[in-house]
């Protein structure tokens, strides 16, 4: 079983953050067994930096950064930082906004693992990271225009690559736009409670 803190004590670590950020962090709130801190863009760096060096909290480890879209705001993303405090055996979230033009500072400086997360950032949503030391794509191919993650990002009229096993070469293709699917949100534990299409081992319905 996995341990986890209780909303009360979510509650009085998100108190503590808060206290203790002499402003820097805005506010917090305890939703499914998680902590979640909200900060300004401009002061990310000093945030992640008094996270990590508070010796009440101590979170020395940055488990992932990534991206949310909403364009319907004028500040259309949240960039999320996930912590660790291994010391503390707790669990942080860190989520501040920015808009298309408005660049979030690096923070190689304080977490050195932060350079491929923000490289993945910036590839898929376009959220432009001043200061990291080397901010080019990651996941798309070379020349690639657009970010993929964005709500408004065209299934069709983009080509992708990928390597031929019978030409043994790469190959560039159209993109196929992928067909919605009707998700059931079953546990693939207990399995589906009806016969699943061009499944052969089915059983028949009597």
């Amino acid at each position: 079983m996995t341990w986890r803190m209780s909303d009360e004590a979510l509650e009085t670590l998100g108190q503590t953050v808060v206290a203790g950020s002499a402003g820097l962090i805005d506010g917090f709130s305890v939703a499914f067994g998680e902590l979640t801190v909200t900060a300004r863009v401009g002061v990310i760096v000093e945030v992640l930096t008094y996270l990590r060096d508070d010796p009440a909290l101590r979170f020395h480890q940055l488990i992932d950064i990534c991206g949310v879209d909403y364009p319907q705001r004028p500040q259309r993303f949240d960039v999320v930082y996930h912590l660790l405090s291994m010391v503390k055996n707790h669990r942080i979230r860190v989520k501040i906004q920015t808009d298309e033009d408005t660049p979030v500072a690096s923070v190689v400086g304080v977490h050195p693992g932060a350079e491929w997360f923000e490289r993945e950032t910036f590839d898929m949503f376009g959220v432009f990271f001043s200061g990291h030391p080397d901010l080019r794509r990651l996941l798309t191919d070379y020349g690639f225009h657009g970010y993929p993650l964005r709500k408004d990002f065209p299934m069709s009229g983009y080509v992708e690559v990928r390597y031929d096993d019978e030409l043994k070469r790469v190959v560039y293709e159209p993109v196929k736009a992928v067909e919605f699917r009707n998700w059931d949100f079953l546990s693939p534990w207990e399995g589906a409670d009806y016969a699943l299409p061009g499944d052969e081992k089915a059983e028949t319905a009597k």
